[in-house]
């Protein structure tokens, strides 16, 4: 419960600066497996690692830690959390890095309107305008007609668009399902899904490959379990502006690796993207308890 939590802005700020760093390394992880593996390889690798870290949980808390009258939501929170997580490393390897994580990042614009899809949530009418000044700035950064604008770019947008569908499943399970079942699932169920296609897609890896896949698997896992601290200690109003620190980091990796800097179109769009996700965020939280931005896609 909100009133039961130590709050500490800032501990929660500092914890969700270390999940921006987190998550910011394990994009240029991904980005540097996509490099020489199939988008699907890089995805397994990423969940079976996951998994993998999260064994010694199951290991301490027995079978009985996994029961669950909530299957099919589990289902659904898994499938659309893979399918997040293969449209978002698909941008990243095919983007710079920073036009595909501030795609995937956002999140809070699309999560309202799958709320009234799926749980008959009401949009709140103060909602509207900074949804609409968030879509605007998308349009800016993909700028339609451009270059920018392909399959990557749409990629980006998928990828936001199933990780909001991944949240609302969780929104729904959180009555009933503590968080380690639920991510537990999660990796049970994407790194299963994640392997159905490897036999057409496989390749192996080499050398060079291996430090990526694993950092990918280890970041990403951290970067869950920092995050998830910061919304014990602070709302999602709070310290979930703190996780918009992973686009700038992202782009000074595409600076400092690939001599890539974004232009000022993207600047000005990313500026309305973040404003009106950060607005999104608060407006939202006034209303309901928030649902974390936990790291579904990633």
């Amino acid at each position: 419960m909100p009133d039961e939590r130590p709050f500490s802005l800032s501990r929660g700020a500092a914890f969700m600066t270390a999940s921006a760093f987190l998550f910011a390394g394990m994009s240029l992880a991904v980005k540097l497996a996509a490099q020489s593996l199939p988008n699907t390889v890089v995805v397994f690798f990423r969940c079976a690692v996951g998994l993998v870290l999260l064994l010694p949980w199951l290991a301490r808390q027995g079978p009985a830690a996994l029961r669950t009258s909530r299957p099919v939501e589990h289902a659904v929170r898994g499938l659309s959390g893979l399918l997040a997580m293969s449209c978002g490393f698909y941008a990243m390897g095919h983007m710079r890095l920073a036009d595909a994580v501030l795609l995937n990042y956002s999140l809070p614009l699309l999560l309202p309107l799958v709320e009234r899809a799926w749980l008959g949530l009401r949009v709140a009418r103060r909602l509207w305008l900074p949804l609409g000044v968030g879509f605007v700035g998308l349009l800016i950064i993909l700028r339609p007609g451009s270059s920018v604008f392909g399959a990557a770019a749409l990629a980006g947008l998928g990828s936001a668009f199933f990780a909001s569908i991944a949240q609302v499943g969780i929104r729904s399970m959180a009555s009933s399902e503590p968080t380690t079942r639920i991510v537990f699932y999660f990796a049970l169920i994407s790194t299963a899904g994640a392997a159905l296609p490897l036999p057409l897609t496989w390749v192996t890896p080499g050398t060079s490959a291996w430090p990526p896949l694993l950092a990918a698997g280890v970041l990403a896992t951290a970067g869950q379990f920092t995050l998830t601290r910061a919304y014990i200690y602070a709302s999602a109003s709070r310290v979930g502006p703190f996780i918009y620190l992973t686009p700038v980091l992202s782009g000074l990796f595409d600076w400092a690796l690939w001599g890539v800097l974004p232009d000022g179109l993207f600047f000005a769009g990313a500026l309305l993207v973040v404003a009106a996700a950060v607005l999104a965020l608060r407006l939202r939280e006034k209303a309901a308890s928030p649902v974390p931005m936990e790291e579904a896609a990633r």
